[in-house]
């Protein structure tokens, strides 16, 4: 049985700096000029630090991420801004079981999880069979035998945020006393964000400090 580390990649965005000053700039007039270009790090500066952030809600950033049932629950608690659909064990058998490992646990300690985890994973399959075959329909049986998953059980999910809520997400979770299976998602996602073609969001995470 497969034990991996979490992984997010960034599958699609939408908007950026022009957009979020393009927002702002509805109430007077979205004529976009080279003058009002060169003033949108200074505008979205001062849109940051003034909390007028409804503008920053306009654009959107969408990853795909497998995960841990623990950091899945860290990610469920962002509700607003946030869009999130993953693979369900109550509507899909889950077959390819994998697993996260910590990997700053000492080796001894990893050992006797990845036992543990395996035999959760193997008594997932034989409850469900079992229940199957006393009478039960696959439906329940597949929502009931996941009770036998632990909380190190990996799931792959889709997560869109707007800037605003992706930033809220930031500061919470890239924190020192955070969780590390969860900054290390908050710091990966940022890096891709900085990594893309043309750096769209440059002066938006300068403004917003990240």
């Amino acid at each position: 049985m497969p034990f991996q580390d979490n992984s997010v990649e960034l599958i699609g965005w939408y908007g950026g700096d022009e957009t979020h000053a393009l927002s702002a700039w509805t109430s007077t007039s979205r004529e976009l000029t080279e003058e009002k270009r060169e003033r949108i790090p200074q505008l979205l500066r001062m849109l940051a630090e003034q909390g007028h952030h409804s503008v920053f809600e306009k654009s959107s950033l969408h990853f795909l991420v497998t995960v841990d049932a623990a950091t899945h629950i860290h990610l469920l608690k962002h509700r607003i801004g946030v869009s999130i659909n993953g693979e369900s064990a109550r509507y899909k058998e889950l077959k390819d079981d994998k697993y996260y490992l910590p990997r700053d646990w000492p080796l001894e300690e990893q050992v006797k999880y990845i036992a543990f985890m395996e035999d959760a994973i193997m008594r997932y399959h034989e409850c469900l069979e079992r229940l199957v075959a006393g009478g039960m329909n696959r439906k329940r049986a597949k929502e009931s035998a996941r009770f036998y998953l632990p909380y190190g059980n990996q799931i792959t999910m889709d997560v869109m945020f707007n800037w605003r809520s992706f930033s809220h997400f930031l500061g919470l979770r890239m924190k020192p006393d955070a969780q590390r299976e969860v900054c290390w998602l908050a710091e990966e996602m940022l890096k891709l964000v900085k990594a893309i073609e043309g750096n769209p969001f440059a002066h938006t995470i300068e403004a917003f400090g990240h």
